[in-house]
């Protein structure tokens, strides 16, 4: 087992932006300490500032350097978690320790200058109201020291959270693509091997729109982006659907109610079809009778409204506002992408009960074209 290495000095001072926040903080203090030294209540006799430089450096000095070892003091119970409780005894204990070690040393600058006698006679002198200036100047370290360690930790914070929220937001991006491509797949190819003898110039057109389908789905995966223009989400459920209409055949009766004015929007792609493609399962594979599915898209304002509808059997809704059991992948993936994208400008509904059909209505912060990719 090797030995411990020593922590190095760079590690124990402060980085230079604290050092230049301490040096300003301390600027006022010294200069009234220059002043009080060097005049001594006596404003005739003029100043000296290299006697009163002289001077603080030799009441206070070390104080002041001895101040920098609070910063190691700081970031050493950070790491070690203690309470804000625990923090403040500590540095109350440390305030009485600092306050003695700095009487000490300026005790023996004097002595070592002077004489023990000139020390001892300093210390009678300003040993009470200097103990309470120099724990007030501990207090207002710890604190400073303090604060700029929370601040930091705070930006860290922020920072690695926004990196977790992207990646995760890649993360439900990828796998609603993974999900599309298996599920989506040999439904497809079923469908258009059916019509390759009976209708040819049909099982063209489809395989022309599952080509694109694929293109669209590898095109946002490889650009690296999740954002597209509604007009190219919209043309991809479109051809999705278009396709489902071959199995689903008469049951699929489509409302398409589309503001012009909406499609130069941006929204997260792969946010429309998950809609659609819940609706398919849930309103249209069970039953034999036909049933119509809405997309309306519209603005108002700064607005982006999106609706799914079915007039399917609906479900009853849970009472805590959460989605219903048996929703599989797509509608939770899609409220977290938005809430994680959007946060609480996002809004994301659902309407249904019994009988009634199901709805999600989608309110997102209109995005200017410029913004995607």
């Amino acid at each position: 087992m090797g030995r411990m290495n020593p922590p190095r000095l760079a590690a124990l001072l402060p980085p230079p932006d604290v050092l230049r926040y301490y040096a300003l903080g301390l600027l006022p203090l010294v200069l009234v300490y220059l002043v009080a030294v060097e005049t001594d209540g006596v404003w005739s006799r003029g100043f000296n500032l290299w006697s009163a430089l002289h001077g603080m450096a030799q009441n206070i000095g070390p104080a002041l350097l001895l101040l920098l070892g609070v910063w190691p003091f700081t970031g050493w119970m950070a790491a070690r978690g203690f309470s804000a409780r625990r923090q403040l005894l500590n540095h109350a204990g440390m305030a009485l320790v600092f306050a003695v070690t700095a009487h000490g040393l300026t005790w023996g600058v004097i002595a070592l200058r002077y004489s023990v006698a000139a020390a001892e006679g300093a210390r009678a002198n300003w040993f009470l109201w200097q103990s309470m200036w120099l724990m007030m100047m501990y207090w207002a370290a710890a604190g400073g020291f303090s604060a700029y360690r929370a601040i930091e930790r705070a930006r860290e914070a922020g920072a690695a959270a926004a990196q977790a929220q992207a990646l995760l937001a890649q993360t439900e991006l990828a796998a609603l693509r993974n999900k599309l491509n298996p599920h989506f797949l040999f439904n497809t190819l079923h469908s258009i091997l059916a019509l390759v003898r009976k209708e040819p110039k049909r099982a063209e057109a489809a395989l022309h729109r599952f080509s694109d389908m694929l293109r669209y789905v590898l095109d946002t995966e490889r650009s690296g982006h999740d954002q597209v223009l509604l007009r190219d989400e919209l043309a991809f459920t479109e051809q999705y659907l278009a396709l489902e209409a071959l199995r689903l055949g008469e049951r699929l009766r489509l409302d398409w109610d589309v503001d012009e004015d909406a499609l130069r929007a941006t929204v997260p792609a792969l946010t429309v079809q998950p809609l659609v493609e819940n609706s398919l399962k849930h309103a249209f594979n069970p039953r034999s009778t036909p049933g119509t599915l809405r997309v309306a898209v519209h603005c108002e304002g700064d607005r982006l409204h999106i609706e799914v509808a079915d007039d399917g059997p609906g479900c009853t809704l849970p009472a805590d506002g959460g989605l219903p059991t048996g929703t599989g992948l797509g509608l939770p993936t899609v409220q977290r992408r938005l809430a994680l994208r959007y946060g609480a400008a996002a809004q994301f509904e659902l309407a249904s009960s019994p009988g009634q059909g199901f709805a999600v209505r989608l309110q997102l912060p209109v995005t200017a074209p410029e913004s995607a990719p």
